[in-house]
Order: structure tokens, then C-alpha cells, then sequence
């Protein structure tokens, strides 16, 4: 029997993808094997200059590995700069973020030809969702489900629609039927995904990311519900009121916010102000008095100044964010910013990435304390790799704390109360309560 080795890189929808194309391979009569295979799969990323480094890092590493294997590149790297892929020795297929169910074929294609396949092709032409179906996932406690993919919004900064194409949404009723089996596998959670996630509908007439949310909220056994991101631009009045009349949608988002200075969002040609994404945190706050928000922040992007620096450093400190995935900027070909001449001087960058993470630090600290002796609810994940032997497992709480707690590995997956007894970042210790039967409802602080 064939074996196959997947190494993904990247974000939540890479690792979606993943799991979509080991069903393909599944299907095939492929097992999955963890070292040496017969065939590799490489899931790249291109979000950044690390991205693409590590990248063909792990492309080389599997081709060392077996260097007989059949080596198959996917993702975001190899559908930006497919040549440059094709140029590793070693690499024989190459395919892009579309038509990955063509990748058996091509492998097959490839074992009698023994010649290259470049399978990529352009996606700025591609109008049709690809249909990728994860009825259940290799780690069993939190399901994706992805809705959507491509983005419409060209930031100066970023290279993800040339990556991944023009918006196109997934159609409800194969949402809906992927969300139902996902529930009926026994996940209680499941996390939206795509690359503009609640940009969902913008391509339908009269569907929108509201309504499938209510839809979801239908959905029979399901107990959580997360926005893996949403856009201060996304969060619609509509939106709102479905959360807030929402049993299953959990007390934490994670909004990008990029900058917090009015003059650097403009520069980067994002759709709202500092003061409009304050608002609207505001509504959902208002919703969830011990709302989670997290954000995605840019340092030193072209032409920052000190003071725009700093009023980004001041934005992020006065919303408390519970915690802040700061990013230095990185130049991507092909981008509006990178063409710039004011690009900031790389030790600026540092200085200013690391200010702003030892705030992020401090914030996360801030925010776990306030839940210290408070009774919530999290899902064990895996036992703590630290200690194999404690007896500790690690999960999430609805507003995504990072928990510790004394548990079974039957417990995984369940809803299990739990009372913090040490809060900390970035984990919290917690003591086990109960595990929570299905029958019951569980609890967000809600005004």
C-alpha cells in the first residue's frame, strides 16, 4: 500500500486543506505515514518573506527524507511563484490553490512519465468555490469549516489575492450538511475559516454572512461556534444582532486590526478608522462584558513614523486587547507597499515589534487575571507535551484562555467545567469541576 506524508505551513485554512486532500489521498488507498513515505505533500505559505523561506525549508527536508518519494507542492507559495518551486531539485508536481483533486492523477501521471508537472494555474480566472470536503479531522476536539475563499480588498501590503483569487463563497447548503456531520462526528466546536472569512455572501444575491450564522445556529448539537476572523468593516449591525441573540457563538473574536493610526490604514488601504473599529469592539462588548479580542498588528510599515508608531502603541494599550499576533513588515513583490521608497529601517522594526509584544505580554496577563477563582468552560485538547506524565490537559475556554487542567484522556473533546485557580500566560491553571452532558447549556457571561 502507498504511504503519504503531509507538512503544512501557514494559517487555519492551509491546515483545512491538509485534511480535505488527505481524504483525496484516503480515498486512493493511501495510509498516512508520519517519516519516510512514498509521496510527500507540501501545503506552503507565502504571507510573508518566512513564509516562502520555510517553505521550500520543508520542501527540501522531505525530499532529504526520501529521495525517491514523489515530492508534491501545494498552497499559496506554489500558486504565486510556481517556477521558482519547479526550480528545487527534487520537486515533481506543482499545484496551486485550486484543483487540488487533480493531485492523485498527476502523481499517477507523474510515476509513468517521470516528468515534471507544473498543474497551476491562473486564479484570478476561478469564480467557483472548490468544493473540499473534512467530514472529520485527524485531531478530534476543535472542527474548521471552511466558507469561503479569496479575497476583493488588495491592502497595499499583502499578496493573499494574487495567492488565492478573487472572493468566492461556499454555497449555504454545503456549509450547513459539512457543519451537521462535523456535529454528528462529536465535535461540540466548530471554527469558521477561510481567507476573508465574513466577507461569506458577498458574491450572492441575497445570502450574507448573517444569515448563515443564524443557519448554523439551527444546527442540531452544536454547542460552540467561533469566527476564526472577522473585519471591523464585517461586523454589520446585522451581525451584531445575530450575536447577541446567539446561544452558541462564542465570547471571542479575533479582528485585524493592522495599525491603530488613522494616516497608516489609509497607506494601507484598509476600509475603517481607528475610531469605527473602536465602535464597533464597543457593541460587542456591550454584548460580552468579558469579551476576548484578538488582533493581528503590522510594525514598520512604509513610512511609519514614531508618532504613528506610537498611536498604534496606544490604540492597542487603551482597547485591551487580550492578545496581539505582531507581525514586522515584510515586502511582497508585486505589492503596491513594497514598491515604496520609504521603506522603515529593519532595527526600527525590531525595536517596535518587541515593544509591542512585550505590551501584548502584558495585556494577556491583564485579562487571564480577571478570571482568576471565576468557574468556566473549555474543551481538553491534548495531554501537556511538557509533562506527559501529569496528568494535565491543555484546552481552550469559549473566550479562547489557554487552560491547564487535571483531566482523562475520555474527557477529550467535551465540554468540561473548570475553576482558574492560578490565571497566567500563557497558560492558566485551572482544577476540574465536571464534565458537561449534552443536555445542558453552557454559559457565556451575556448582558
Amino acid at each position: 500500500m502507498s504511504t503519504v506524508a503531509f507538512h503544512t505551513l501557514g494559517c487555519k485554512v492551509n491546515h483545512y486543506e491538509t485534511e480535505a486532500i488527505w481524504q483525496l489521498f484516503e480515498h486512493a488507498g493511501y495510509e498516512q505515514a508520519e517519516s519516510s513515505a512514498d509521496v510527500y505533500v507540501i501545503n506552503t505559505c507565502t504571507v510573508t518573506n518566512t513564509g516562502d523561506k520555510k517553505s521550500r525549508q520543508a520542501i527540501r527536508r522531505c525530499i532529504r527524507q526520501n529521495p525517491d518519494a514523489v515530492i508534491c507542492v501545494t498552497g499559496c507559495y506554489a500558486q504565486t511563484s510556481p517556477a521558482e518551486v519547479m526550480d528545487i531539485p527534487g520537486v515533481d508536481i506543482v499545484v496551486g490553490t485550486q484543483d487540488r483533486s487533480k493531485m492523485i492523477g498527476y502523481i499517477e501521471a507523474f510515476k509513468h512519465s517521470r516528468e515534471p508537472i507544473n498543474g497551476v494555474s491562473n486564479i484570478m480566472k476561478t469564480r467557483v468555490y472548490e468544493e473540499l470536503d473534512v467530514p472529520a479531522f485527524t485531531d478530534r476536539t476543535r472542527a474548521s469549516l471552511k466558507i469561503q475563499e479569496g479575497c476583493n480588498n488588495f491592502c497595499t501590503f499583502c499578496i493573499i489575492p494574487w495567492a488565492r483569487g478573487l472572493l468566492r463563497s461556499r454555497q449555504p447548503e454545503d456549509v450547513l450538511k459539512q457543519a451537521r456531520q462535523l456535529v454528528s462526528a462529536g465535535y461540540k466546536e466548530i471554527v469558521l475559516t477561510g481567507i476573508h472569512t465574513a466577507g461569506y455572501g458577498e458574491d450572492f444575491k441575497d445570502y450574507n454572512f448573517a444569515t448563515l450564522l443564524r443557519e448554523l445556529e439551527q444546527v442540531e448539537g452544536l454547542k460552540r461556534l467561533r469566527i476564526s476572523s472577522i473585519e471591523a468593516s464585517q461586523i454589520t449591525d446585522e451581525v451584531v444582532d445575530v450575536v447577541r441573540n446567539s446561544d452558541t457563538i462564542v465570547n471571542h473574536f479575533h479582528i485585524p486590526l493592522q495599525a491603530g493610526s488613522d494616516t497608516v490604514l489609509k497607506r494601507m488601504r484598509r476600509k475603517y478608522t481607528t475610531a469605527y473599529y473602536k465602535e464597533r469592539v464597543q457593541r460587542l462588548k456591550d454584548i460580552f462584558p468579558d469579551l476576548a479580542i484578538t488582533t493581528d498588528v503590522i510594525v514598520g510599515f512604509p513610512g511609519e513614523t514614531e508618532e504613528e508608531f506610537r498611536e498604534t502603541y496606544h490604540f492597542v494599550r487603551d482597547l485591551q486587547f487580550s492578545e496581539i499576533h505582531v507581525f514586522p513588515y515584510s515586502k511582497r513583490t508585486g505589492t503596491p507597499a513594497a514598491r515604496r521608497e520609504d521603506q522603515v529601517d529593519e532595527d526600527v522594526k525590531k525595536q517596535r515589534v518587541q515593544q509591542l509584544i512585550s505590551l501584548s505580554d502584558q495585556l494577556a496577563k491583564d485579562y487571564a487575571s480577571k478570571h482568576e477563582g471565576e468557574v468556566l468552560e473549555m474543551i481538553p485538547e491534548e495531554a501537556d507535551k511538557e509533562d506527559p506524565d501529569s496528568g494535565m490537559y491543555i484546552g481552550y475556554t469559549s473566550n479562547y484562555l489557554k487552560v491547564k487542567v487535571p483531566a482523562s484522556v475520555d474527557m477529550v473533546g467535551k465540554i468540561v467545567r473548570v475553576k482558574i485557580v492560578k490565571a497566567g500566560y500563557p497558560y492558566n491553571e485551572a482544577e476540574f469541576i465536571r464534565v458537561l452532558e449534552d443536555a445542558e447549556k453552557t454559559q457565556y457571561v451575556q448582558a
